[in-house]
């Protein structure tokens, strides 16, 4: 639609700058996809520096956690030994949740800093994991799947079912040494007060 000199329309007009918007809007999803990507790859690469610095929060903060909230002086030295002891459970979360959540939250800030006050566009994260499997104890599994399941799952069965037992197995001795780590806990808070 053009008037009699030949210029375009302000109609015209507006759906060519939609149009470049709507580009530039899809070059910016782009690269903020790219930068997800990059950040991701970089917390793989640098896994050994990503542990570190969150061995690091840890100590301190489970430090600065137990003289904040634990009043008696004498508990405090063997709780700070059950945080040292915890450490390793921490790091194994502590990393999957890195992984999971940080380029996420980490390109959604750069983001932010660079709108320059616009509302932010939210980078979705691609579900590329696998589900956790939920693991039911052995008398409680499900009854057996038909026959003509069976076959296709029958070399994933046997796997599935040995990792089940695996982490039951873990999970008992997770609880022994709990309660065994309690009661010495608990002696030796005794020893110290008496």
């Amino acid at each position: 639609m053009q008037d009699s000199q030949g210029k375009p329309s302000l109609k015209d007009g507006e759906t060519q700058r939609r149009s470049l918007n709507s580009e530039d809007s899809q070059k910016e999803r782009q690269l903020m996809q790219d930068t997800h990507l990059l950040l991701t790859n970089l917390a793989e690469r640098e896994k050994a520096t990503v542990r570190a610095i969150l061995d690091s929060l840890y100590e301190v903060g489970s430090v600065n956690l137990i003289n904040k909230k634990v009043r008696v002086k004498a508990l405090r030295g063997p709780l700070k030994g059950i945080a040292a002891f915890s450490k390793p459970v921490f790091q194994l979360f502590a990393w999957r949740w890195f992984k999971r959540n940080c380029p996420e939250l980490i390109t959604n800030w750069l983001y932010r800093q660079v709108r320059f006050g616009d509302p932010s566009l939210r980078i979705e994260a691609v579900e590329d994991e696998v589900p956790p499997i939920e693991v039911l104890p052995s008398p409680e599994l499900p009854p057996a799947k038909p026959a003509l399941m069976e076959n296709e799952s029958s070399s994933i069965s046997p796997i599935i079912e040995k990792q089940a037992q695996e982490i039951l197995a873990l999970r008992n001795r997770i609880t022994l040494l709990s309660s065994v780590l309690a009661v010495l806990v608990l002696v030796v808070c005794l020893k110290l007060l008496a």
